[in-house]
């Protein structure tokens, strides 16, 4: 192999190589393998390919415990969502790991829609004099994306102001973010007994399990999923036109996380198309709202959930 890529995930790293799979499909003999969990491999096997794509736990293994992978052979190695792959306890030491085994003309790539200044810092000790393209921040908001909140007060509130959405507006696809696992699991009863096809996505399930969801909410089987901060970052679904923030991303310290609710919002509004973002938020949390607005430049207008005319407004 010539070209190692690391992706935070399991469903990341399989849409990584699919995209690199349609890109090369004209290239005579370019393969693609992956370094992922249930991808197992004999120890001491010549792996054939000339790209491998895979997070950073099984890389490991196939460098240094299986012996399959010889990173002096590596003269490209591109880390993607750098900034949680840095940032992250564990993440941060297997691709520091990983990066010092690699040989020294090898190219390095690194790949985030956001990256905090102690991650910028530390990925500039990686890479000496590194070439840099970036967005402007006002151009991070997503101008393709329409977001708007409501107030509610409780879980029972923003799922009738949720259904209130869903008879409003035309959705194709939709994925609604939650923050705790519990609040999913109630979501997804909730709108399974009132006859919505929903999915639901969280760390708890096995990998299998995941790439079987992905693919099924791909092939519109689903028209809902429902999630943790699994499936913020990368993954593409183009019938996507609409992403609920049913409960707005914060950290534990009741600050808005700016990275994850740019990456939450981003699930739409891509491949040229506009989207809509809809954030639920009880009144003692407007303050988030604001700080969100004040962090990107940009407005996030205020929506009455029970007012079904001014929802019809919106065009999906």
């Amino acid at each position: 192999p010539q070209c190692l890529c690391l992706a935070p995930t399991f469903e990341l790293a399989l849409q990584i190589g699919r995209v690199v799979e349609k890109m090369g499909r004209f290239c005579i003999d370019v393969r693609v393998t992956y370094a992922i969990q249930g991808n197992r491999v004999a120890p001491g096997t010549r792996l054939q390919e000339q790209i491998v794509i895979g997070t950073p736990g099984t890389v490991l293994d196939w460098c240094f415990k299986r012996r399959v992978l010889d990173l002096k052979n590596i003269r490209v190695f591109v880390l993607d969502e750098a900034d949680i792959m840095i940032d992250k306890q564990g993440f941060s030491s297997q691709s520091i790991r990983i990066q010092r085994g690699l040989p020294k003309g090898c190219q390095m790539l690194l790949f985030s829609a956001t990256f905090k200044t102690l991650v910028w810092t530390f990925a500039t000790q990686l890479i000496h004099a590194p070439v840099v393209i970036k967005l402007r921040q006002e151009e991070l908001a997503l101008s393709a994306v329409r977001q708007y909140y409501l107030v509610c007060e409780d879980r029972v509130a923003k799922y009738r102001a949720l259904c209130n959405i869903y008879g409003s507006i035309t959705i194709g696809q939709a994925i609604i973010f939650c923050q705790m696992r519990k609040m999913a699991e109630w979501l997804s009863l909730e709108m399974t007994e009132d006859g919505h096809q929903v999915a639901m996505l969280t760390a708890e399930l096995t990998v299998e399990q995941r790439a079987d969801v992905i693919q099924r909410f791909r092939d519109g089987k689903e028209k809902v999923l429902i999630t943790t901060n699994v499936c913020a970052r990368g993954i593409d679904v183009k019938q996507v036109t609409v992403v609920v923030n049913f409960d707005l991303p914060a950290t534990l310290k009741k600050q808005p996380d700016f990275e994850t609710y740019l990456h939450r919002i981003g699930r739409t509004g891509r491949f040229g198309k506009k989207g809509i973002a809809f954030n639920m938020v009880e009144s003692r949390s407007l303050y988030l709202v604001r700080m969100i607005e004040e962090h990107f430049q940009t407005e996030i207008k205020r929506l009455d959930p029970e007012d079904m005319d001014e929802l019809e407004k919106i065009d999906a």
